[in-house]
C-alpha cells in the first residue's frame, strides 16, 4: 500500500483541496489533517463520552476515536470530481497536465459535500462493513459540514454524471492511501445509526473541518513525504491549535470528597456558610446518582437556587465525567447577571486548570466582564478566561462552560445552519435551565424537545423555577421519559431527580419571608404615580413594573416633573441601545442589590426586564396585573435581603394596578392582553383580587396551581366578568395553546425520528437576526423584529452622536467604530418601524463588516424618523420613543 506522497500518481497527490499559491493543498493532505484534529479532539473529551457514542456506533471504546476520526476526514472527498476541480484555475490547469479530463458534461456537479457521500458509498462498502445503513447514515453526517443535511434527491443529483474514468481511478487510489494510515479497527455491531449519532458525528466533522482548514496552524502541501508522518505532524499541530484557542483536556472541578456545607461554603466564597436545607435535601438526592439525570427543582425566590445548580454541576459531573456545564437564562439581562457569578464559581474550584468560559447571547460582545476574560486570554497564572476563537458566531456552545439565553441551546434542536455543532457542545454537559416557567407553549414546546435530544446525548438537566404549573411539571418529565403515572406529588418546595435508579421526589424546609399586604390600585398612569410618591414619602426603596415601555416611558415623564430632588428615579426597559442598557442594570444593581449604596429614597420604574434573576431588593413595589406567576416573581423582590427597614415601610407592601374585586380591568386600553393571555390574566384578577395578604412561601404554589387549572371561579364574581373569563378568553387560550404546541412540533427536529426522514418537512432556515436560506426559525413567537442601530445625520454622513464626528456609511469601517456601533444596537418588533428598515438598503459600512452586517441602521435626523403616522425618537432619558397612538400592532416590551 502506498504510504508516501512521492508514492501517489501525480493526479491523486495534486488533486487540491485548498487553493492558494501552486499547487494549493492537496486534498489527501487535507483529509489527514482534518482527521487528526478529530482524533484529538476526541482526545480532549471525557471517558463517558466515548463510551457513550461508541455504544450508539457499535464500535468497542479503545476503537472508536480513530473510527470517528477517519469518518470525519473523509469530509472533503467529494472535491475530487471536475466539478469542484474547475473552480480554481491554476488548480484545473495542473490536473490536466496530469492527465485529468474536463469534459464540459462533467462539470455540473460542483457541490462537493454531497459530492463526499454520494462518492464514498462505494468505498466504504467495499471495506467488509456490513450494515449498509449504517454506511448510509455515517455519510449523512459528514456531508453535513457546510451546515445543512441533504435529503436524498440531492445525494441522488450528487454523483458526476459522463465523467471519464480517470477521475474514479484517481479516487480510489487517494481513499486506500487514507484509510491505509488512519487503519480504523473494529466492525460496527449496529444495523444503524441513530439521529443523535448522526448529529454528534456532523458536528465533529465540521469543528475538526473547522480547526484543520486554518492555514496559520495547518500550512498547505505536503509537510512530510510520508503519509503517516504527515498524520503525526497533523496531530502534533492539532494540540497546539487547541491550546491557542483555550480547549482544554475536560477536567472533574470536584476532585476530592466534600461535605455540602463546604461546597456551598466555596460556591458563596463564605467558608463558614453553611447549606440551606433546598440545598442540602438536592444533594441528598444526588448521593449515588446513576447515569445522566434530571434534576427538577420548584422552590421560592431567594432560596438559594442557583448555588444549588452550581453544588449540582459539581456532583453530577464527579458521577458521570460530564465535560462543562451551561446555564440558560430567558433574557440577555438575566445571563449578564449571572454571569459573574458563575464565573466566581469556576474560579473557586478550577485550581490550576484552564477553563474557557463564554457569555452565550448576542450582545456578550458588549459585555465588561468577557471584555476582560479575552484580555486575560493566555496569561499566566489565570484559571478562567474567554477565547476569541470560541466567541465566534455558532462556536461558544462549544466552550465546556457558558452562562447565556435559553434560545442559544434551543436553536440546537431547529434545522438552522450547524444546528447539530450546538447539539455536539452541549452532548455531555450539565445544563441548568432557570424560569422555565417563564415561556409560550410554543417556547416551552420547544424546551421539551431540548430535553429529549440532551437525554439522547449523555447530558444532564438542572431544571429550576419558583412557580411552576404542574401541567408543566409533568410536560417536562414527560419529554425525559417519565410516565405521568410514575410522577410523585411531594409538597412545594419540591425536589424531583430521575436517572438510571427511577424518579425520587423530596420535600423541605424554606425560610419564611415576611407577609405581603396585597392592595389595589387604578389601572389608570395618574393612580400609580400618586400612589408611588405616596409610598416614597415614608422614605426607602421602591419599584413600579408594568407590562409595556409606553407606560413605563410615561410613568417616568409624570414621576420626574413632581418628584423633584427628593428622591433618586431610575428608568430601566428594553428600548435603550444596548450599552445604555448595560449602564442601567449596573445602575439597578448597585442602588437595589445587595451589596450596592443603597439610597435613602428612590424609585425603578421598571418593564419585565426587572423581574427575573436580577438579586435586587425593594421596600415596597407597585406592579401591573401579570399571571399570577409573574407577580410572584415580583413580588420575591420585596424584602429579600436582611436590612433594616424604613418604619412606613415595616410590613411589605404589594400595590396591584387593576386588582380591585368590582371588575375586571380594561384589558385593552392598557395594552395588556396584547403582552399576557387575556385568561391567565383574568384568572389571576378573579382569584387575587379575594386575598388580602400574601405569605410566601407558603402561598406561591397553592395560588400558581389555583390559576393555571380549569377549576371554579370565585361565586360572587360578575356575571360578565366570568363569561368573559370562562367562555370568550378561555377559547381563545385553548386555541392558541394547541398552535403554539403544534408549531413546535412541527418545526423542532425529533431525535427518534430515523435520520434519513428527520428533516422531512423541516425548512431549512436561520437563526433571528441573519440572513440565509428559507425562513427563519424562530425561539420564540411574537411579531417579527429587527436589531437596528440609531444614528444621527450629520454633515459629512452619518454619526454615534448628535454632535460626534461623522463617518461615510458607503465607506468601509474600521473595526473600532463598527464596534462602536455594533454596542448601540438594540431590538425591535414595531411593525411600521420593522418594515421601513427591512425595505432600505444597506449600506456599504454595514453590509461589508462581520460586527454590522445582521444589524439595521436607523438614520435619525434632530433625532426624529418620521413615518407616517409614526415618529420614532431617540431620547436619552427614554431610550426609543415611538409616538403615535396605542394599537394593538403595538411594541409592547
Amino acid at each position: 500500500m502506498t504510504a508516501r506522497f512521492s508514492q501517489l500518481a501525480p493526479a491523486a497527490r495534486r488533486v487540491w483541496a485548498k487553493s492558494g499559491e501552486a499547487p494549493g493543498h492537496g486534498l489527501l493532505a487535507h483529509l489527514l489533517d482534518v482527521a487528526a484534529v478529530a482524533e484529538v479532539l476526541l482526545e480532549h473529551e471525557p471517558s463517558t463520552t466515548l463510551e457513550h457514542f461508541a455504544r450508539q456506533f457499535g464500535l468497542p471504546v479503545p476503537a472508536f476515536a480513530r473510527h470517528a476520526a477517519a469518518l470525519a476526514g473523509l469530509h472533503d472527498f467529494g472535491k475530487a470530481i471536475p466539478g469542484f476541480q474547475d473552480k480554481w484555475p491554476e488548480g484545473r490547469q495542473a490536473d490536466e497536465a496530469l492527465g485529468l479530463p474536463f469534459p464540459p458534461r462533467s462539470l455540473s456537479v460542483a457541490e462537493h459535500a454531497s459530492a463526499s457521500a454520494a462518492l464514498l458509498w462505494e468505498h466504504l462498502s467495499g471495506l467488509g462493513i456490513p450494515h449498509l445503513l449504517w454506511i448510509r447514515h455515517a455519510l449523512q453526517a459528514i456531508s453535513a459540514h457546510h451546515g445543512y443535511h441533504f435529503n436524498q434527491p440531492e445525494f441522488n443529483r450528487a454523483r458526476p454524471a459522463f465523467e471519464p474514468a480517470a477521475w474514479g481511478e484517481t479516487r480510489r487510489e487517494i481513499f486506500a492511501a487514507y484509510w491505509a494510515v488512519l487503519a480504523p479497527q473494529g466492525i460496527p455491531q449496529v444495523e444503524a445509526l441513530s439521529l443523535p449519532a448522526v448529529q454528534w458525528l456532523a458536528g465533529l466533522t465540521s469543528v475538526a473541518d473547522w480547526i484543520g482548514s486554518n492555514p496559520d496552524w495547518f500550512p498547505q502541501g505536503e509537510r512530510e513525504d510520508s503519509l503517516a508522518a504527515h498524520h503525526a505532524d497533523a496531530c502534533r499541530r492539532a494540540e497546539r491549535a487547541l491550546a491557542a484557542i483555550g480547549w482544554s483536556r475536560s477536567a472533574v472541578l470536584l476532585r476530592e470528597a466534600a461535605t455540602v456545607d463546604q461546597l456551598i461554603g466555596r460556591i458563596v466564597q463564605r467558608p463558614e456558610s453553611s447549606a440551606r436545607p433546598l440545598q442540602r435535601e438536592a444533594d441528598r438526592l444526588l448521593d449515588g446518582v446513576r447515569g445522566p439525570a434530571l434534576l427538577l427543582v420548584e422552590a421560592p425566590m431567594g432560596e438559594g437556587k442557583t448555588e444549588l445548580a452550581f453544588l449540582a454541576h459539581l456532583r453530577l459531573q464527579a458521577a458521570n465525567r460530564h465535560r462543562g456545564l451551561y446555564v440558560a437564562l430567558p433574557t440577555q439581562a438575566t445571563g449578564n447577571a449571572l454571569f459573574r457569578r458563575a464565573l466566581s464559581f469556576l474560579r473557586a474550584f478550577a485550581g490550576d486548570t484552564a477553563l474557557d468560559m463564554q457569555l452565550v447571547h448576542g450582545g456578550a460582545a458588549l459585555n465588561d466582564d468577557v471584555r476582560r476574560l479575552h484580555d486575560i486570554h493566555g496569561a499566566p497564572g489565570e484559571n478562567v478566561t474567554a477565547s476569541a476563537w470560541f466567541s465566534q458566531r455558532r462556536r461558544p456552545l462549544l466552550s465546556p462552560y457558558g452562562v447565556g439565553t435559553v434560545d442559544q441551546a434551543l436553536f440546537a434542536a431547529l434545522n438552522v445552519k450547524h444546528h447539530f455543532v450546538r447539539l455536539w457542545g452541549l452532548a455531555n454537559r450539565v445544563v441548568v435551565l432557570d424560569e422555565v416557567h417563564a415561556y409560550d407553549s410554543y417556547t416551552g414546546g420547544l424546551i421539551e424537545a431540548l430535553l429529549r435530544w440532551l437525554k439522547a446525548l449523555g447530558s444532564s438537566v438542572v431544571l429550576m423555577s419558583a412557580t411552576l404549573p404542574a401541567q408543566r411539571r409533568a410536560a417536562l418529565l414527560r419529554a425525559w421519559g417519565v410516565a405521568d403515572e410514575a410522577i410523585p406529588a411531594p409538597a412545594y418546595p419540591r425536589l424531583l431527580l430521575a436517572d438510571e435508579r427511577g424518579l425520587q421526589g423530596a420535600t423541605c424546609e424554606s425560610r419564611p419571608l415576611p407577609s405581603i399586604r396585597l392592595q389595589a390600585v387604578g389601572a389608570d398612569l395618574d393612580s400609580l404615580a400618586d400612589c408611588a410618591l405616596e409610598c416614597l414619602q415614608g422614605g426607602g426603596c421602591g419599584a413600579l413594573i408594568v407590562n409595556t415601555v409606553e407606560r413605563a416611558q410615561a410613568l417616568y415623564l409624570r414621576l420626574r416633573e413632581r418628584l423633584g430632588d427628593s428622591a433618586r428615579l431610575l428608568l430601566f426597559h428594553a428600548r435603550f441601545p444596548a450599552d445604555q442598557r448595560g449602564e442601567r442594570e449596573r445602575e439597578v444593581l448597585a442602588a437595589f442589590g445587595a451589596d450596592g449604596e443603597r439610597p435613602a429614597g428612590a424609585l425603578l420604574i421598571a418593564t419585565q426586564v426587572a423581574e427575573q434573576s436580577l438579586d435586587i431588593d425593594f421596600d415596597f413595589m407597585l406592579t401591573d396585573l401579570a399571571p399570577v406567576d409573574l407577580l410572584l416573581q415580583r413580588a420575591g423582590r420585596l424584602h429579600r435581603h436582611r436590612r433594616t427597614r424604613p418604619e412606613a415601610h415595616a410590613q411589605a407592601r404589594l400595590f396591584v394596578a387593576g386588582l380591585a374585586p368590582e371588575r375586571l380591568p380594561d384589558l385593552k386600553g392598557t395594552g395588556w392582553e396584547y403582552v399576557y393571555d387575556p385568561y391567565l390574566l383574568g384568572r389571576t384578577w378573579a382569584l387575587l383580587s379575594r386575598e388580602a395578604e400574601l405569605q410566601l412561601p407558603q402561598d406561591i404554589d397553592r395560588l400558581v396551581q389555583a390559576v393555571y387549572s380549569e377549576d371554579g371561579l370565585p361565586a360572587d364574581l360578575a356575571e360578565a366578568d366570568r363569561a368573559f373569563i370562562e367562555d370568550e378568553a378561555y377559547g381563545s387560550h385553548l386555541g392558541k395553546r394547541q398552535t403554539e404546541q403544534m408549531m413546535a412540533l412541527n418545526v423542532a427536529i425529533d431525535p427518534d425520528a430515523e435520520p434519513q426522514a428527520a428533516y422531512v418537512q423541516k425548512c431549512r432556515g436561520y437563526e433571528e437576526g441573519e440572513e440565509g436560506l428559507g425562513l427563519p426559525n424562530y425561539t420564540r413567537l411574537g411579531q417579527e423584529s429587527v436589531s437596528l442601530v440609531p444614528l444621527h445625520v450629520v454633515a459629512g454622513g452619518w454619526s454615534l452622536t448628535a454632535d460626534g464626528a461623522a463617518f461615510d456609511p458607503d465607506q468601509p469601517l474600521p473595526d473600532s467604530l463598527a464596534g462602536a456601533l455594533h454596542a448601540r444596537q438594540l431590538r425591535t418588533s414595531r411593525q411600521a418601524l420593522v418594515r421601513h428598515l427591512q425595505a432600505a438598503q444597506t449600506p456599504r459600512a454595514f453590509a461589508e463588516h462581520p460586527l454590522l452586517r445582521h444589524l439595521k441602521p436607523l438614520p435619525l435626523e434632530q433625532g426624529c424618523l418620521p413615518l407616517g403616522r409614526l415618529t420614532v425618537r431617540l431620547d436619552e432619558q427614554l431610550g426609543l420613543v415611538y409616538q403615535s397612538p396605542l394599537s394593538s400592532t403595538e411594541d409592547q416590551a
